[in-house]
């Protein structure tokens, strides 16, 4: 029986500009099962990141029920939804977001500050990770000294490098060049295959898409046909 690991109820999601409201999402349902490598898409300002945003719990819904990796985040107020979000969701952004006087390895380690690990434990979870996404040779280099897709690849490896339960990637090859991008999202692939991680990854090029197992469409705010996604 397949488990499910992200579940959207009558979710809706609105934002006050001055006094207007402006409704972002409205009345979605979604269901998304472990292990699965889903693609968001749809056009600027269809609410495809906001979405992200609720499911990685860096948001929360005006109205509905959000439940992710079994906890219901609406409920959760906003310490004990940074302390869900570092157990449970690695980030992916389309800039990298690596602190620039930093080596690949310490960015790597910055989530495992908030933990009990010993220094010694967090060099070996680091190096651990950046073996696996393949920079465990630029270890020592800081950001302005690697190609985009290798800094891409070390944002990954902190994103995995406390085991989450659920990758979330907004644009995550944005910023690549065609075979850059590719490298990565092979990359992905092959942790949602062989690793059997979660991810939900927001994209415009239809190319990355296509490296999903899944594609969901959004627009104005709700989904479109988004076949046994969609609840």
């Amino acid at each position: 029986m397949t488990e499910t690991i992200v579940s959207l109820r009558r979710v809706a999601k609105s934002y006050l500009r001055g006094k207007q409201s402006i409704d972002v999402l409205q009345d979605l349902n979604l269901e998304i099962t472990k292990g699965d490598f889903v693609a968001l898409m749809g056009p600027s300002g269809s609410g495809k990141t906001t979405l992200l945003n609720l499911i990685g719990g860096l948001d929360t819904p005006t109205s509905g029920e959000i439940t992710v990796a079994g906890q219901r985040l609406d409920q959760l107020g906003s310490g004990a939804l940074a302390r869900w979000r570092s157990t449970h969701v690695g980030f992916v952004f389309q800039f990298y977001n690596l602190m620039p006087m930093l080596t690949a390895q310490r960015n790597v380690e910055l989530p495992l500050l908030l933990t009990h690990l010993s220094a010694a434990q967090r060099k070996a979870h680091a190096v651990a990770a950046l073996t696996l996404v393949g920079v465990a040779d630029r270890a020592k280099h800081k950001p302005s000294e690697l190609s985009g897709g290798q800094a891409q690849r070390v944002a990954i490896a902190r994103a995995l490098v406390a085991d989450p339960t659920l990758l979330v990637c907004d644009e995550p090859t944005g910023d690549l060049d065609r075979k850059s991008a590719d490298d990565v999202l092979h990359l992905l692939q092959m942790l949602n295959r062989e690793h059997g991680k979660s991810i939900v990854m927001v994209t415009h090029d239809p190319k990355a898409a296509e490296f999903a197992s899944h594609q969901l469409h959004m627009d104005k705010g709700s989904l479109l046909a988004a076949g046994s996604l969609a609840a």
